[in-house]
């Protein structure tokens, strides 16, 4: 007779997996259209006759509708079917992007570019609310570990793909192709996504106002907000002015850009898997604390760096990009296992407005920090900026024992 080891690792259902893809790719889309405006700035600027401020509004536009999309909708986000909550957004979402690929007036884009962000910044908080209510706690690390793949697909196939069609059929073309991809995507949801509905059984009789009001009044549920908006300010600080820095300081072509996020992408593709996996057997916090101190090591030897080989920039950014991932899965991971059932789509919808809000802020902070006197000069106190981010990573390692304590402490109390 044999017995079944109480540790061996949960294998995923078939209808799991499905829900991994799916969720996977909507992400993907969803993080492709706001990571290939970057990439597309220059041609974008010219085709449109656009000043540097004006770009730099239609990119902001996106996270600022996100953020306070999210906080609107977050009352409501535990009051529908999450599957239908998701195909309500992931339409509008398509409908945004398609009004960028038709854009011909600077207005238009903008009014477009916010279309986009008020529907697709709610996505990634339905997508987790969906995976927290699918995937008990011990898959919870691997399920988020696969479905976070779409940002370091994005960053494989997204800018080189999407400079590719700018250059060959005009900037419009990539925000088309990720419509018709989208709609695929979106159609395949609605005929093989169940409804998603058990928390709909635990009732609530708050009205949405005071359920938001009663999501955020929850003391264990703004240290887990903190932890996040944490991790976002720490990403954001850095990762705009990454791109100048490589060209004004490390001597990086344009040509060798796109391999350079091609490599990152590719890294960050295989790392969020393993690093989900090892985290679901192992202490999530532990993993984040070896995560963080890897990553103030590497952060203060990259902006510090002086032009060097390419090779060298690449595995540097690689390193780099090992030490971001294995920080969020970890992290995500803990934080999804804060909220009750009956408060996990408000709790997810808050949480990734706050980050986008931080990340937002952070990077206003960075760029008051960061110096370039002309367009072709060195940028200056980089290093000051990773100086700085040790300071929030360290205040990172300590939000995230808080969280690990608490959830420690109410799986202690469930089993009383």
């Amino acid at each position: 007779m044999t017995t079944q080891n109480p540790t061996a690792e949960k294998k995923f259902t078939k209808y799991q997996v499905l829900v991994i893809i799916l969720l996977a790719l909507t992400q993907f889309t969803v993080i492709l259209d706001f990571m290939v405006m970057s990439p597309l700035g220059d041609i974008l600027m010219k085709s449109m006759s656009l000043t540097t401020s004006q770009f730099g509004f239609a990119v902001s536009g996106y996270a600022i509708s996100a953020g306070i999309s999210g906080l609107l909708t977050a009352g409501f986000a535990d009051r529908f079917d999450r599957k239908k909550l998701l195909l309500f957004f992931y339409v509008g979402f398509i409908t945004g992007t398609l009004f960028c690929g038709l854009a011909t007036t600077y207005f238009m884009l903008i009014a477009a570019r916010i279309i986009t962000g008020v529907f697709g910044g709610v996505i990634g908080s339905i997508s987790l609310a969906i995976v927290a209510d699918l995937f008990p706690l011990e898959q919870r690390g691997r399920a988020m570990g696969f479905m976070q793949m779409g940002f370091g697909a994005s960053q494989v196939l997204g800018i080189p793909v999407g400079l590719y069609l700018a250059n060959h059929w005009g900037w419009q073309s990539p925000f088309l192709m990720i419509v018709g991809l989208a709609t695929i995507i979106w159609l395949v949801t609605m005929l093989r996504l169940r409804p998603v509905t058990k928390h709909l059984h635990l009732k609530s009789e708050k009205k949405a106002v005071i359920h938001l009001w009663h999501t955020l009044r929850q003391r264990n549920y703004r240290t887990g907000f903190l932890l996040t908006a944490l991790l976002s300010i720490g990403g954001f600080m850095m990762m705009p002015w990454g791109s100048a820095f490589a060209v004004n300081n490390l001597h990086v072509t344009y040509g060798q850009l796109p391999i350079l996020f091609m490599v990152g992408g590719v890294v960050a593709l295989i790392i969020m898997p393993l690093v989900g996996k090892l985290s679901d057997k192992k202490d999530k916090a532990t993993i984040f604390t070896i995560a963080a101190i890897w990553m103030m090591v590497i952060v203060v030897i990259y902006t510090n760096l002086t032009p060097v080989p390419f090779g060298i920039v690449i595995i540097m950014n690689a390193l780099m990009m090992i030490g971001i991932m294995s920080r969020m899965v970890p992290a995500m991971a803990l934080v999804s296992a804060l909220p009750k059932m009956q408060d996990r789509g408000a709790f997810m919808s808050i949480n990734s407005s706050l980050q986008q809000i931080a990340g937002g802020i952070a990077a206003g902070v960075g760029g008051l920090i960061v110096v370039q006197k002309t367009k072709t000069s060195p940028l200056q106190h980089y290093n000051t900026l990773g100086y700085l981010i040790i300071i929030i990573i360290i205040a990172n390692i300590i939000q995230i024992y808080r969280v690990s304590n608490l959830i420690k402490a109410k799986k202690h109390t469930d089993q009383l």
